[in-house]
């Protein structure tokens, strides 16, 4: 007897952590199902005995499988496919008119001579900046062509002042 009690006292442990497998599960039915439940174990006979009870329950009512259709949403359905419809075939049917063709290539036209404009500026600022890149060239080889004229009169001094 001590031993199936220890055996039940390790499966509530396992059931309470939820470990039990499904033939665990039948032996704990099982044992509250009997009269010989040990006292301290008495308050798990009830939660069992629910189990035992549910487990056995049926609906037995049938459940219709048929739906409703409403007239409405097949309205609907049909008026969402006529926008569709209309805004593929009016656009190709209606365009913009010559008056509105000319003006969007006289924009057209306008947008870009000024982009072109504004090319030529930007060349000719180029052009301007290498201008000075070439300045400042020569400016830094004259710079250097004078330090190494002050270096060899500073060495032509030295020749004739020793001499």
């Amino acid at each position: 007897m001590a031993m199936v009690l220890n055996n039940i006292e390790e499966l509530i442990e396992k059931y309470n952590n939820a470990e039990t497998t499904l033939k665990e599960e039948a032996q704990l039915k099982a044992y509250f199902a009997n009269d010989n439940v040990e006292p301290h174990l008495e308050h798990y006979k009830p939660l069992f005995h629910y189990f035992s009870l549910s487990q056995k329950e049926q609906y037995t009512k049938d459940v219709p499988l048929t739906t409703k259709k409403t007239k409405l949403y097949q309205w609907i359905s049909v008026a969402a496919v006529a926008v569709l419809m209309l805004g593929l075939v009016v656009p190709s049917f209606v365009g913009p008119s010559e008056q509105e063709k000319q003006e969007a290539l006289l924009v057209y036209n306008q947008t870009m001579e000024a982009l072109s404009l504004v090319s030529i500026g930007i060349n000719e600022g180029k052009q301007q900046l290498n201008s000075l890149v070439l300045v400042s060239d020569n400016l830094n080889q004259g710079i250097e062509g004078a330090g190494r004229l002050s270096e060899f009169s500073k060495t032509t001094n030295k020749i004739f002042k020793n001499k």
